[in-house]
């Protein structure tokens, strides 16, 4: 019973927490509404996931956002910096193929999304085969050294909590 009518508990916190913050309160009215949300949209859309994706270790989780958003202030830093300081030929744009390990669709979802909210860079494609991602980076000097730390930092963490 419970199951059917939360068929994505996770999912239904998530975007009642979404929800609370793009309200920007925590009254009654936007709780309430939040829950509303949260409990019809994965109740809408539970037959178009018949495969759930399942998580190894959840735990994991916390740390992975921990690093992601570490990187993403310091992205930006880097960003400001390239902007304000170097020239146009002092910068070094560059298209970097990232081989994929990831298996899992929701695993690589994410970390697309990883790298594409990470300032300087952005996933521009996925390989037919679902095994490459193209990522255009804004300043790539070593383009190894950017496929190496993508691979290190982001796609090990996201295979030990998705596979």
């Amino acid at each position: 019973m419970l199951r059917r009518l939360f068929p994505h508990p996770w999912l239904t916190v998530l975007l009642a927490l979404v929800w609370l913050m793009l309200v920007n309160g925590f009254a009654a009215g936007s709780v309430v509404f939040g829950l509303i949300l949260g409990t019809v949209i994965p109740w809408l859309t539970a037959p178009y996931w018949p495969n759930r994706a399942g998580m190894r270790n959840p735990m994991a989780i916390l740390g992975y956002i921990g690093i992601v958003l570490y990187d993403i202030v310091m992205a930006n830093i880097t960003v400001a910096k390239i902007i304000l300081f170097k020239s146009n030929a002092q910068m070094h744009p560059a298209w970097v193929t990232i081989p994929l390990d990831l298996r899992s669709p929701e695993a690589i979802t994410v970390l697309a999304g990883t790298i594409t909210m990470t300032p300087g860079t952005v996933t521009a494609e996925m390989s037919a085969d679902g095994r490459a991602l193209l990522v255009h980076c804004l300043d790539a000097p070593d383009t190894d050294a950017i496929r190496d730390e993508i691979k290190t930092r982001y796609e090990a963490r996201l295979k030990e909590i998705f596979e």
